[in-house]
């Protein structure tokens, strides 16, 4: 009979941990971003896998900045001049480009802003983009996944180890140890790099 009430007491304090987990994931910020609505549906996709456009082409100021930067409207319109410039999305670049008007576009990934991140470092390190920012390449929407992860604290809490998600302190640490690892670089490890 006590042991009975011993599994049963222990049910409670796991379903307890576990509900604890859950309000507290909730409570932080999402994993995984719902994509904001542009101003202009644009399919990564078709840019990259159909007509092989890298990603520095439209993302220029990433070789040079912090930021990635976005291409202006003059850049799209030199394409778009001719290509699809009957449809409806073109036609709204189109009206951009007429008023002299940068498109507003609406940001999708975020850092918090104690937290520096040049781009320029890590596109010279040869990083792809895609080690951040996913598989784009494929994405007709783009969309953040960042933060915590209730499912990775409670693969956790029983002790298995799930990758960090990414854009979180840890991920980037991690992937800073297993470049200077595999690659002989020296990324830095230091707190400083990335706060001040």
């Amino acid at each position: 009979m006590r042991a009975k009430a011993g599994v049963g007491a222990l049910g409670v304090v796991l379903l307890a941990v576990l509900i604890f987990l859950a309000l507290s994931s909730r409570s932080r910020q999402p994993a995984v971003a719902i994509p904001p609505t542009q101003p202009i549906n644009f399919p990564h996709s078709v840019h990259v896998q159909t007509y092989k456009m890298d990603c520095k082409y439209c993302h220029a100021d990433a070789r040079r900045s912090e930021y990635a930067g976005l291409p202006s409207v003059t850049r799209c319109m030199g394409c778009h001049k001719i290509v699809a410039a009957d449809t409806p999305e073109i036609k709204k670049l189109a009206a951009y480009a007429a008023k002299s008007e940068p498109i507003p576009w609406q940001r999708v990934y975020r850092l918090p802003e104690f937290t520096y991140f040049p781009h320029k470092a890590h596109v010279r390190a040869g990083l792809e983009c895609q080690t951040c920012h996913g598989q784009v390449e494929k994405m007709t929407t783009v969309a953040a996944t960042t933060g915590p992860r209730l499912a990775n604290d409670l693969m956790n809490l029983v002790g298995m180890r799930p990758p960090a998600p990414p854009l979180t302190m840890g991920w980037c640490i991690e992937c800073h140890f297993h470049q200077n690892a595999t690659r002989g670089t020296s990324a830095p490890l230091d707190c400083i790099t990335c706060h001040h």
